[in-house]
């Protein structure tokens, strides 16, 4: 067991939680934002008297695992009592029953835990681990949260990417911290001050665009109850490295997906294309560029084997190094697996904790990985360097969550990241929107309207 030696930006950022009631804790991945808190909690409960009861409200995953696995990885954080309120109602009620200083809770259950105890709320105070999960202001969780935000004497949030699409998702998780003084008391007056609207037809606005200068003057605001600092600006990271593999379609492949594509395009309106379809409408295409789509019975259709093949000769030229392999859908999976049986590789699926420690102790060669599934909290550094992204993402969170599953302190090797990219497919769309500067989801709109106008053009 190591002894916790703060670098001097974490003794910062402990003692800022340890003075500030409400603190933003924006840090990149890899900065330790779970042993800086951890730390001071312990301070403020066992030498300040200041916390009686703590609740952590996490990411399945993360309540989980991390948070323990974290403090008994540490001598001076060891000693801490972490409860999981995890599991059926039965079992969450037992472990709020239970005598601890840390009660650690899945964000799916911020609601029933309002509810349990009304007004009789424990917890002085309150981290909120991945804060950005509290963007929507409509949604329950934050309702639940904010009913009871005036019993929380103290309040931390943590993420790395606090805005990851919009700058309208940062009122939600600021109002948590200091109930609208900074930002606005409502979700209206912030758009009105700092935003205009952007797309729109001629009765509904689909979005809204900050004002010229809205993005510094909204910083400047948070500036004192946020701390945002950038993992390349504190770690040595070993260098990120970048590569497409081109993967092109055979002719009946080609074929097949050209016809299923314009099919698929056909359907839709460019001029009307919200973002509910666009997200249907692009998983669709991203499971025909991985080779299978599932019929309207929910039935999978083989469309073509192209990047299955390419995927087992990255596998190949990487002789014998481990790599982990994103996928998307479920028959990704099972096609996945089908193939990797003759590799005589030892191939696993992330389920959990026993796969994280097999992967770091080097028992796994193939960790395949649903990002959607285990973004958050993961430390598998230890285990290798290789990223193969057979079925890309355009979340560009998990999407960057997932890379720095790697690319983190005590990395020795520079992580390479491969994505597999179908030739004049989808898949090219999503790694330039990626790759880019301009909003993701705004940049896939447009391609797909591009590629729906040449579907028409195409049939006449």
């Amino acid at each position: 067991m190591k002894e916790f030696c703060p670098h001097n930006y974490q003794e910062y950022c402990i003692n800022r939680i340890i003075a500030d009631p409400a603190l933003g804790l924006f840090l990149d991945m890899g900065l330790g934002k779970t042993a800086i808190t951890l730390a001071a909690i312990k301070r403020l409960k066992y030498e300040y008297w200041a916390v009686r009861k703590v609740l952590v409200i996490a990411p399945k995953k993360v309540a989980e695992s991390t948070w323990h696995k974290e403090a008994a990885k540490w001598k001076q954080l060891s000693d801490l009592r972490l409860v999981h309120v995890l599991g059926s109602v039965g079992q969450r009620t037992a472990a709020l029953a239970e005598t601890g200083d840390v009660y650690l809770i899945n964000r799916e259950n911020t609601q029933w835990l309002v509810n349990y105890y009304r007004h009789d709320w424990p917890f002085d105070m309150v981290v909120i681990d991945e804060s950005s999960s509290f963007k929507n202001h409509q949604a329950k969780r934050f309702k639940a949260l904010k009913l009871v935000r005036s019993r929380i004497n103290r309040i931390v949030e943590l993420t790395g990417t606090p805005n990851p699409r919009s700058l309208m998702d940062l009122w939600a998780q600021v109002y948590l911290l200091d109930c609208g003084k900074r930002l606005g008391r409502t979700i209206t007056s912030y758009r009105d001050a700092y935003f205009v609207p952007d797309k729109r037809s001629r009765t509904t606005i689909f979005s809204y665009a900050p004002k010229a200068g809205a993005a510094d003057e909204i910083y400047n605001r948070i500036s004192d109850i946020c701390i945002s600092m950038k993992s390349e600006d504190y770690l040595e990271l070993p260098e990120l490295i970048y590569e497409d593999i081109p993967v092109k379609l055979d002719a009946a492949a080609q074929r097949a997906y050209d016809r299923l594509e314009r099919d698929t395009l056909l359907q839709v309106d460019e001029t009307v294309i919200t973002a509910g379809s666009a997200a249907t409408l692009r998983g669709k295409l991203l499971q025909l560029c991985n080779g299978a789509v599932y019929d309207e019975d929910g039935n999978v259709i083989t469309v073509h084997d192209c990047k299955i093949e390419a995927l087992l000769e990255t596998v190949e030229q990487l002789n014998g190094q481990h790599a982990i392999i994103c996928y998307n859908f479920k028959h990704d999976r099972t096609r996945l697996l089908d193939a990797l049986k003759a590799t005589q590789l030892r191939v696993r699926v992330y389920e959990g904790k026993a796969e994280e420690d097999d992967w770091n102790a080097g028992n796994i060669d193939l960790l395949l990985m649903q990002p959607a599934s285990c973004g958050y909290g993961l430390n598998l550094q230890e285990g290798g360097h290789h990223i193969i992204w057979f079925g890309l993402n355009d979340s560009l969170e998990l999407y960057q969550q997932t890379n720095k599953r790697l690319h983190r302190q005590g990395q020795p090797y520079p992580v390479i990241v491969h994505h597999l990219v179908v030739q004049g497919g989808t898949d090219e769309d999503v790694i330039e929107s990626l790759g880019g500067k301009a909003n993701v989801q705004d940049s896939l709109l447009e391609a797909l309207k591009v590629r729906i106008q040449k579907a028409k053009e195409a049939t006449t």
